[in-house]
């Protein structure tokens, strides 16, 4: 017994000694269970999903700068060799992330945001800086991996929340959580990085600001929270503006890049918002102009609609309410198929009319795991025919829970119907677009002038970086909400 104990750890040690790497940006041994291959290895297949969750935002002006920049950066940071991507998602959502291999997101929300180029390249480097320091690497090394998609943050109970991690894609890299050493770092090489391809440093700190005010004011988290592990704005920016003087000093850069009027060109028209064209939620109805429906949700619900699905959930998290299109060439196929792939057991089904369309209803629980006595998880689902396509939408909660929601689940189903509002049908996406200041004062004179509505200036406000008191000199630039 002695002789195996011996061996299992001197088996351990060589593993531990094996799996030690140097780290790119610290030169210090790491316990890295993961070779630079597998690392590649796993953003390359993460990244389609990625995009096909969210979708490419496509702005060629926009793309081509985040390319020129990201590839420039990327040649000055301590990992020139992996072969970087940069592409911004179609997403409302104020954020920007990285997984391992080189890939770096931008959503048209965090694009939207930025007031000059050099914030850009201060978060630019930021998100390089998770991927040169192996971050995400680290994180996955220590099992330390977030719930998938909103609906893993959003679902509280165990069983249900293991019931919607496959219909999520499987897209954990993007919700790993880095602690705050991770993320302090992370800011240390935003400034090194956007420094040494000549930007002021000290924007970045200034965009902290701007995060800050935005996550205060919003509830809304499709994507991981950018600010949700990082350290207190306040110190934060102390930390980066003094780091941004060393760098300055250090470089000999007296008269770094800020280019705010370059950067406010290149997103006038930016989509703001959610996209009317991709479905929209108002007053507690969820409309889809060109595919032609609408069916309400459950007030108060949180709410994320992405390219592939609608998915909402209770503050209380014991439950979930999505709507996809369904596999299957018809009905039946389309029911069947369901059941199959979320490994059901069916309880009743049923053909049934909503609202003059076709559809099948089907209650079922999920099969119970090997060895449990039943069934912990109950679904209903409705199968709608509707302008050729076959909506799936599905409700679920645990068994004892869901008597609670049922209502909830079959107010939405039943409700599913053809879309006709023409100003529904017709509504245009809001956009950015970019004004000269005739007259000098402040920012909310400038807004007012502009025909900025009173309820809205405070969101002006933060879209421009500013407070509504600032002054703004007449002949500059400023954003404002337009279709």
């Amino acid at each position: 017994m002695k002789n195996i104990f011996i061996y299992a750890s001197l088996i351990a040690s060589i593993f531990i000694i094996n799996s030690c790497a140097v780290n790119p940006v610290t030169g210090k041994k790491q316990i890295v269970l993961m070779s630079e291959e597998q690392e590649i290895a796993m953003g390359k297949d993460a990244d389609p999903e990625i995009v096909a969750q969210y979708g490419l935002y496509e702005n060629k002006v926009l793309q081509d700068f985040i390319s020129q920049k990201g590839k420039e950066m990327a040649a000055i940071s301590h990992r020139p060799n992996l072969n970087y991507e940069f592409k911004i998602l179609d997403s409302e959502v104020l954020n920007a992330f990285a997984v391992p291999g080189g890939y770096v997101y931008f959503t048209r929300g965090i694009m939207a945001h930025f007031n000059n180029e050099a914030e850009f390249a201060g978060v630019l480097g930021h998100e390089i800086g998770h991927i040169t320091a192996r971050h995400s690497v680290s994180q996955q090394t220590k099992a330390v991996l977030g719930q998938v998609g909103l609906i893993g943050s959003m679902i509280l109970v165990p069983q249900v929340a293991d019931f919607a991690e496959p219909l999520s894609q499987g897209l954990g890299l993007l919700f790993l959580k880095f602690g705050r050493d991770a993320e302090t770092q992370s800011d240390q090489l935003g400034v090194e990085y956007s420094s040494k391809i000549g930007y002021d440093a000290r924007e970045m700190a200034g965009f902290f600001n701007t995060l800050d005010r935005k996550s205060n004011g919003s509830g809304n988290a499709e994507l991981p929270d950018f600010l949700s592990t990082h350290p207190n704005p306040g110190s934060r920016n102390i930390a980066v503006m003094n780091l941004s003087v060393e760098w300055k000093n250090k470089l000999k850069l007296n008269n770094p890049s800020i280019n705010r009027d370059s950067y406010l060109r290149k997103i006038e028209g930016l989509v703001y918002g959610e996209d009317p064209r991709q479905g929209f939620l108002e007053n507690n109805i969820f409309y889809h102009p060109e595919l032609k429906f609408e069916f309400p949700v459950p007030q108060g619900w949180n709410y994320q609609n992405t390219p592939q699905r609608v998915q909402l959930a209770p503050k209380d998290g014991k439950a979930i309410l999505m709507m996809t299109l369904a596999g299957g060439t018809n009905l039946q196929a389309a029911a069947e198929k369901a059941v199959a792939d979320n490994n059901l057991r069916v309880i009743e089904s049923n053909q049934v009319k909503v609202n003059g369309l076709n559809a099948i209803s089907v209650l079922a629980d999920v099969k119970p795991k090997e060895g449990a006595q039943s069934s912990s998880v109950r679904t209903l689902n409705y199968f709608i025919q509707h302008n050729n396509a076959i909506y799936h939408l599905l409700g679920a909660s645990s068994v004892g829970d869901f008597e609670s929601y049922s209502a909830y689940f079959s107010q939405s189903m039943k409700n599913f119907k053809e879309l006709r509002d023409a100003s529904k049908l017709n509504k245009k996406a809001e956009r950015i677009r970019i004004k000269t200041v005739e007259k000098t004062g402040t920012l909310k004179q400038a807004l007012s002038a502009f025909k900025v509505p009173e309820s809205r200036m405070e969101e002006l406000s933060i879209l421009n970086g500013m407070q509504l008191s600032d002054n703004v000199q007449q002949g500059s630039l400023i954003k404002i909400i337009a279709n």
